[in-house]
């Protein structure tokens, strides 16, 4: 694969898009294939007054959880048009 190949194919995978959730749906994150949050869902009973830090532990587990799939994501499909070539750590 030549580095056009590979460039086209980076920002390809950075335009898809990965879900995540937590707390059975609770929270809902989307980030896409650059490790960007695209947008954060919080069903209402997710939101307690009382306990806010229930909410901030289903939010950084939602966010890391697209983060990690947004990353795998990413060395799938670049190690498809790579053909699993080593680019010394190019991404």
């Amino acid at each position: 694969a030549d580095l056009e190949a590979v460039n086209a194919g980076k920002a390809e995978v950075e335009q898809n898009e990965v879900e995540a959730t937590a707390g059975g749906g609770a929270v809902t994150v989307r980030a896409n294939g650059a490790k960007k949050i695209i947008s954060i869902k919080l069903s209402p009973e997710a939101v307690d007054p009382d306990d806010i830090e229930m909410l901030e532990d289903l939010v950084t587990a939602a966010v890391n959880e697209a983060l990690s799939k947004a990353d795998e994501m990413m060395q799938q499909k670049m190690s498809g048009i790579t053909g699993g070539m080593n680019l010394g750590g190019l991404f």
